[in-house]
């Protein structure tokens, strides 16, 4: 069942962050195989899909590191990390599709006033395409992985987000599926749902520090409204 948030002294929620890969898309078929296309060029071996699931969260750099046999020590590593990059960008649609639910999730909040923004460690040229393809008409900010910016935990792509809505961090919920999620709103002073449908389970979560879990995308909303 859905945990109730504790919100403490903090007015009406007016403004919702959320994680990409994992919360709003299920991203993990095409980051599968843009991982194992690029390893596959440099004559590396495959990953099944359960260990990609594992990989993510920390940005391509990580997924990649974790991927590529010796990590970032291995002398090719950059080479294979490029052409992960390249191939991503290009095939970023191809198997990724909104979990159910969020697209009325959406929609809802839209309706209901709430200022909405997505922030992710995946590059900013594929948040750009997923976010033209998906979010348009109901996200109004979203950041992903640029030069300057330190990748989540750090809260600066949540700080940049929450500045590109004008919005302040006093009324607004971080919604996330992973310990990354969690550790990313402690660090920005949010609250944080952590939902259940995405690429970590309900012992994982409660193991990383989550208070709020929902089972659905409706949950979120009755949280959200119920505080």
């Amino acid at each position: 069942m859905a945990g109730r948030m504790e919100m403490k002294s903090m007015g009406k929620v007016d403004t919702v962050v959320f994680d990409l890969d994992g919360t709003l898309l299920n991203t993990l078929d095409d980051l599968a195989d843009s991982t194992n296309y690029a390893l596959e060029q440099y004559g590396f071996p495959s990953r099944t899909i359960e260990e990609v699931r594992r990989f993510v969260g920390n940005g391509v750099g990580k997924l990649m590191e974790r991927a590529v046999p010796g990590g970032a020590d291995n002398p090719r590593f950059g080479e294979v990390l490029d052409c992960f990059k390249r191939h991503y960008v290009d095939h970023c649609m191809v198997k990724t599709g909104l979990y159910p639910g969020i697209a009325d999730l959406l929609a809802r909040l839209k309706a209901a006033g709430y200022k909405v923004a997505i922030v992710s460690n995946k590059l900013q040229g594929g948040v750009d395409e997923l976010y033209a393809h998906y979010f348009r008409d109901t996200v109004q900010a979203a950041v992903g992985e640029r030069e300057g910016v330190r990748r989540k935990p750090a809260p600066d792509m949540v700080e940049m987000a929450l500045s590109e809505l004008g919005a302040s961090k006093d009324t607004a919920v971080y919604v996330g599926d992973s310990d990354v999620d969690v550790a990313t709103a402690a660090a920005v002073g949010l609250p944080c749902i952590s939902v259940l449908w995405g690429f970590r389970d309900r012992d994982f979560l409660l193991r990383h520090g989550a208070v709020c879990l929902a089972e659905t995308p409706a949950d979120v909303f009755r949280i959200l409204q119920e505080g």
